[in-house]
């Protein structure tokens, strides 16, 4: 069964996580993937650990599935002029080079349109293409403080926290993903490709939602509530008798229904609590009411209740629970696959859920140059001697 971008090659310059997710969800959709990495190096995540697996970072393992790796040396011009014959045949390029560092070698989207005007030229960077820090080389981490993100990130009276996954990078490769898609979309009604500017700050930013629309709507700079919510109560998680639980009521009726299956019913008619906008304003006053009321019973017990009750509740869960947890395996985001040099690797799977063209698990994270050889030979016809020359002189 063939994939929705069958067909589509995709040159993939990035390295890091946030060019390697966009290039690693369009080979899940079918794509051909073909990783440029530099020679004896390659891509810096490979080295991102412990853990280490079979050679590779677990961290390089998560973003890389789908891929053919070859290794070309852009400091030596005919390292260069394979990467344009390639760009030539693609219909899509990713790179997260500093803004302006692929210009000065020729690989600019000027440069490459020139050779390919159907080629989508996807550019993922810290702050884009414009703007005065528009040269800046950033990091995950600087982006999720300057955004805004750590400053409603952790609890009330404690620090400014980051998110324990690296949100900014994610959520980049996520829209960029998304804009590519529009532009091989666009292509086919008017046969040219065009340039996208990704910026992980931008795409932090579109990310915070509603908490920056209440702060552009009122004014008011929010602050960190922890595993609270500052409009919905209650809303939280608990610690019960052996592990914490999340409470998510999200309306009166919800409320209701959980007091008189947790035997409070007296509560949902307490003038305090009655309503979301009254439990709100009497946060203080319930949620120790709540605190001593879920500490009496286990995570496993409250979950049977309110399931019964059609309250919405769930555990806080270890990536060991998660991972066996029947409804994962279900969906298939549990996947294993066969490595060279692992034997076999687990990675989590795609959310792609195609019904037609449905994502598929072609090809386990590359070795470094692992389809160099074979690229070359399939790509540009070159036999075994010109391979070994260019092994010999260090293109590749």
């Amino acid at each position: 069964m063939t994939g929705a971008l069958d067909g589509v090659r995709v040159l993939d310059l990035s390295r890091h996580l946030a060019g390697p997710y966009c290039a690693m969800m369009l080979g899940d959709l079918g794509a051909e993937v073909i990783k440029i990495e530099r020679p004896g190096v390659g891509d810096e995540s490979r080295q991102w650990g412990p853990p280490f697996f079979g050679g590779e970072s677990a961290y390089y393992l998560c973003c890389n599935r789908n891929k053919q790796s070859l290794t070309l040396n852009f400091k030596h011009e005919r390292g260069l002029a394979l990467a344009r014959e390639l760009a030539r045949g693609s219909e899509v390029l990713i790179e997260n080079f500093r803004v302006g560092v692929l210009d000065k070698l020729g690989l600019g989207y000027a440069d490459l349109k020139a050779i390919n005007p159907r080629l989508v030229y996807c550019s993922i960077s810290g702050f884009g293409y414009t703007g005065p820090d528009r040269e800046l080389g950033i990091y995950d981490f600087l982006i999720q403080g300057r955004s805004g993100l750590m400053s409603i990130t952790g609890e009330p009276d404690g620090p400014p926290m980051k998110v324990g996954v690296a949100i900014a990078d994610v959520a980049a490769g996520l829209f960029a993903c998304n804009a590519v898609l529009a532009a091989l979309f666009a292509r086919e009604r008017t046969g040219a490709g065009q340039h996208l500017d990704i910026a992980l700050y931008d795409s932090q930013i579109a990310v915070l939602a509603n908490v920056a629309s209440n702060y552009l709507c009122s004014g008011e700079i929010p602050g960190r509530w922890g595993n609270a919510h500052k409009s919905i109560v209650p809303y939280e998680a608990f610690q019960a008798a052996d592990d914490y639980l999340i409470l998510a009521i999200g309306n009166d009726e919800q409320w209701q229904r959980f007091c008189v299956a947790a035997g409070v019913a007296a509560w949902a008619q307490d003038a305090r609590f009655a309503s979301n906008p009254q439990r709100v304003a009497n946060r203080e006053a319930l949620i120790p009411l709540l605190n001593s009321l879920l500490s009496g019973k286990t995570v496993a017990e409250w979950l049977r209740l309110c399931a019964e009750a059609d309250v919405p509740a769930g555990p806080v869960n270890t990536f060991d629970k998660v991972f066996a947890d029947p409804q994962t395996g279900a969906r298939g985001m549990l996947v294993q696959m066969p490595h060279p040099t692992l034997g076999t690797v687990r990675l989590a799977g795609t959310p792609l859920n195609l019904s037609a063209t449905p994502a598929q698990m072609r090809l386990p994270p590359p070795l470094l140059g692992e389809h160099t050889d074979t690229i070359l030979s399939r790509l540009f016809a070159l036999d075994d001697s010109a391979i070994a020359e260019l092994h010999r002189d260090g293109v590749v």
